[in-house]
């Protein structure tokens, strides 16, 4: 298996680790401010990228073109399927991870397309991944919610200290 398979797969194991947890109270409450989102949102939002990604055809990924099943905001069941159907997707991505393919995306000026590799996209949804962690890490907090993942949040480069809490 590609070495950035295996890295998205690890990362995303940390998500089925955290479901199991919590409870789907504790997975929708968006109490926590400043800005108010759930653990469960912020889980949705990291699949949907994935989903995007594995889903797409002919070459073509469309970022702005999420699903948002708001059930896995609010049941850790519907949740761990979906985790689920990605990883299986993942392990069962063709090696074509080379290959050029076409990204459409908003960054804030309309949509755009964008050349990018699968495997590039894919590193960044990893990346993406772990910064939405480190948000859900903040609402772990909020919620006084004790979650064993040391580096849960934390990019692999960044320089790290653990502090208890």
């Amino acid at each position: 298996m590609n070495l950035i398979i295996e890295s998205s797969i690890k990362t995303l194991e940390k998500t089925r680790s955290l479901l199991s947890i919590l409870n789907n109270s504790q997975l929708s409450n968006d109490s926590v401010p400043p800005y108010y989102s759930s653990i469960g949102s912020h889980i949705r939002h990291i699949l949907d990228f994935y989903n995007c990604i594995l889903n797409s055809e002919n070459n073509i990924v469309d970022l702005t073109a999420r699903e948002r099943d708001q059930k896995v905001e609010n049941f850790t069941e519907s949740a761990l399927n979906y985790l689920e159907s990605i990883i299986l997707k993942l392990k069962l991505l063709p090696d074509l991870l080379d290959k050029v393919i076409i990204v459409k995306d908003d960054l804030g000026l309309g949509k755009i397309k964008i050349k990018y590799t699968l495997s590039s996209l894919l590193a960044q949804a990893n990346s993406h991944t772990i910064h939405h962690y480190s948000i859900i890490n903040y609402i772990l907090i909020g919620l006084n919610i004790k979650f064993g993942e040391a580096q849960f949040g934390v990019n692999p480069t960044t320089p790290y200290k653990r502090v208890n809490r």
